[in-house]
């Protein structure tokens, strides 16, 4: 397993080819998008085991995005099997990278409990107003920060670890391994993708939304309806498209034409 070390530039270009996979087949992308998200809050509200199971089936389903994303680089058909197909790959090892996800989420949510006595976590854990209400006032800036700094390690781990454990055939270890080094490595392009992912789907979105209330101060959820919701379909199926450039670039070779 090798993977090249690219330019900054490469993690604007990812961003770029995520749009331009996207326009292969808009329809059909926002499509698996959208069944990826209602997959996982359906498994979510399940009791006891829904927020287990959502874990245990989000890094299969990452993979049948990726695949899709694939897909439509090279002109093959894809359909809403195409996104569940990912669970098929190398199963057992993406279970075990769910789980083991599930588990390095909530061991940093516990070392937060040591800065704020628990604050945070038990909003994050209140099941109704009442329960988050009783800590709100409290100052999450601090615990906030420590969980940013601990989950860089861990998603720069899991980032490729999906792809890399169905395509390659690779254990949990090494695909844990090479997706950390090959993050490590492209540190620069990730440092300017994440930028770009700030103003494409933070920035713009944002100030849009500024100026249209500015405009229309009375009519926020007509316009949350009718422009920011179509953004969010045309914008997240890109960025879950650019996660596959990255990979393809990192690790393989330029199909975009």
């Amino acid at each position: 397993m090798r993977a090249q070390t690219l330019p900054a530039a490469a993690g604007w270009r990812w961003i770029i080819t995520g749009f331009a996979i996207f326009r292969r087949n808009p329809p059909v992308l926002s499509m698996l998008v959208v069944a990826y998200w209602f997959t996982v809050i359906f498994l979510n509200v399940l009791p006891l085991v829904g927020a287990l199971a959502a874990s245990l089936v989000v890094p299969g389903l990452s993979v049948g995005l990726m695949q899709a994303a694939r897909n439509l680089e090279r002109g093959v058909p894809v359909s809403l099997s195409t996104l569940f197909g990912g669970l098929k790959e190398n199963t057992r090892t993406l279970l075990g990278l769910g789980a083991l996800y599930l588990c390095c989420t909530l061991g940093i949510l516990g070392v937060s409990t040591l800065v704020d006595g628990g604050d945070m976590l038990r909003y994050m854990l209140a099941n109704s107003r009442a329960e988050r209400a009783a800590v709100e006032d409290a100052d999450f800036m601090l615990p906030s920060l420590v969980v940013m700094v601990l989950l860089v390690p861990v998603m720069m781990a899991y980032w490729f670890a999906p792809v890399l454990a169905a395509w390659h055939r690779l254990p949990i270890t090494k695909s844990l391994f090479f997706s950390f080094v090959a993050c490590w490595m492209n540190w620069r392009p990730f440092l300017a993708y994440s930028a770009g992912l700030l103003i494409v789907a933070g920035l713009i979105p944002g100030v849009l939304l500024g100026i249209l209330l500015l405009l229309f101060p009375e009519g926020l959820s007509f316009i949350t309806g009718i422009v920011m919701v179509p953004m969010l379909l045309i914008i997240a199926p890109a960025v879950f498209a650019s996660f596959y450039a990255s990979y393809r670039d990192i690790f393989g070779i330029s199909e975009i034409v």
